[in-house]
């Protein structure tokens, strides 16, 4: 498959071998070197240190003279100093159709955006009360859920952190956005809050988010309670309460508008780029037509692609911002002697994405074409509709962590080697880009976007795609729903010195 005409490698679809005759974009290509699908083969000789694109883009340099219809990848091409070669020819991107339904099934929530679920969340403010919390919330669904027929379930919201830091300090202020942004997130009905009784984060300043969203909420704490025991008893009765106020909740029709959906890109390989994300992206402009808000995250793996959306921030405030972001990254990765350009995991590697550049130009397709209205803080409330861009890692449970906390009540997950992330408080769709990972791990992929390979349109799978995330932003279960899976899929950023 060639991915614009003017690229210097195409991508193999199935596994070449030495001898093999190819016709791509025009040409003969006779293959030098065994291909893996999903890798990349030269279409022409190229020299050491020559510029190597891919998507109509640079991602890297020749590090080797690599023959025509040579396997291109981490033995001869390396990222090397691209960013400015990045900046130039930035194309004016614009779509689309209009999506036949603009509404949705979900909860009205008063001061707050629309739900997609209705939990009950047991939050712990520090990991020493996090089994205290587990144990509540499997026994409440255990005990009691039964008897309330219209809540969805009770999620233990656990960490590791909450003390062990320094008040007000870079860790303490992302854990308290993401606890924060729990407490009010529009999935959540009711929150019960458990502390230990002498940690750096403090049960109040959950109940206060609470009160400031008109959140129903009880507080213990294990010490004042007399110990384990007691506060799981204390914690199942002020459970019962606040599961038979959740009950009274009832679904609605509702503008999508409503919605706040949140991308991620986990286990990529190089299908990734071609079909899953750039489908979503197409989806998320449908949806974005509608008034949705739709949040694009990873920065490190967005770095060497951030041109593309700086060209449609819609200030020159919101671009520099995004530029700022990249700019600490950099300063973050030099610190820790890392850098910012070593992204691709193996399993990436493995699936034929060799440098940066090349896995963020398919992961910031995701944001399909609309423009960019806000740059965001990890865990920063999202209030804009359209596109926004958050600040996370790229590590996929903290990316999601940060996202919900900002009050995505959906997540739109790619995955091209297979992730099974779930969230307990927010439904995330699986996005296969292969038919063969989707038939391969049937049980946790929710939609097929390897179809676009076999000649699908994009355009009509796009809508199929947008019309699923529809469908469950109203109520039907993934597939990691259906399996009872995301206990343990709260996992805050932690950013400064455990004391």
């Amino acid at each position: 498959m060639l991915l614009a005409p003017q690229d210097d490698v195409a991508v193999a679809l199935v596994a070449l071998q030495p001898g093999e005759q190819l016709a791509v974009g025009g040409q003969r290509v006779t293959v030098a070197d065994p291909v893996p699908p999903g890798h990349k083969l030269a279409l022409r000789p190229l020299c050491a240190g020559a510029t190597v694109r891919k998507y109509g883009y640079p991602i890297g340099h020749a590090t080797a003279p690599i023959p025509e219809g040579g396997l291109v990848h981490t033995h001869n091409l390396e990222a090397g100093a691209l960013g400015p070669a990045l900046a130039a020819d930035v194309p004016a991107l614009q779509r689309q159709a209009e999506l036949a339904a603009p509404s949705f099934s979900g909860y009205r929530r008063e001061g707050r955006r629309a739900g997609t679920r209705n939990h009950v969340a047991v939050i712990s403010t520090v990991n020493c009360s996090a089994d205290v919390s587990l144990a509540i919330a499997r026994l409440a669904r255990s005990e009691m859920l039964r008897n309330y027929p219209h809540v969805d379930g009770v999620c233990p919201i656990t960490h590791a952190g909450g003390c062990g830091m320094p008040a007000g300090g870079p860790t303490y202020e992302a854990l308290k956005r993401c606890l924060e942004g729990v407490a009010a997130h529009p999935n959540v009905a009711g929150v019960l809050v458990v502390g230990l009784g002498c940690e750096v984060m403090r049960t109040d300043v959950i109940s206060q988010a609470c009160v400031a969203h008109k959140v129903p909420c009880r507080v213990i704490a294990i010490q004042e309670s007399g110990g384990t025991a007691p506060a799981i008893r204390a914690g199942l009765d002020a459970a019962s309460e606040l599961l038979a106020a959740a009950d009274t909740c009832r679904r609605t029709s509702l503008p999508l508008s409503e919605l706040v959906v949140g991308t991620e890109c986990g286990g990529s390989d190089a299908h990734s780029g071609i079909t899953a994300n750039p489908l979503l992206g197409r989806a998320g402009d449908l949806l974005m037509q509608h008034g949705v808000a739709w949040v694009l995250g990873e920065s490190p793996e967005t770095y060497g692609a951030e041109h593309l959306l700086i060209g449609r921030a819609r200030t020159p405030d919101v671009a520099d911002g995004l530029r700022a972001v990249m700019s600490w990254w950099e300063r973050y990765t030099a610190a820790h002697g890392a850098t910012i350009d070593n992204n691709p995991a193996p399993g990436n590697k493995d699936g034929g994405i060799t440098t940066v550049y090349e896995k963020a130009l398919g992961a910031v397709s995701k944001g399909g074409s609309a423009p960019l209205e806000a740059v965001l803080a990890y865990a920063q409330p999202v209030t804009s509709k359209g596109l926004s861009f958050m600040d996370t890692p790229g590590m996929d449970d903290v990316s999601v962590t940060g996202l919900i906390a900002g009050g995505c009540s959906v997540i739109a997950f790619t995955t091209g080697r297979g992730s099974c992330l779930a969230a307990g408080l927010t439904p995330i769709v699986k996005i296969a880009s292969t038919t063969a990972l989707y038939e391969r791990m049937r049980g946790d992929m929710d939609f097929d976007a390897g179809v676009l390979l076999t000649g699908s349109d994009l355009a009509a799978t796009a809508w199929e795609l947008a019309d699923s995330i529809v469908a469950v932003a109203s109520g039907r279960r993934t597939l990691g729903e259906a399996q009872g899976l995301g206990d343990h899929s709260f996992a805050p950023w932690d950013l400064g010195p455990t004391l």
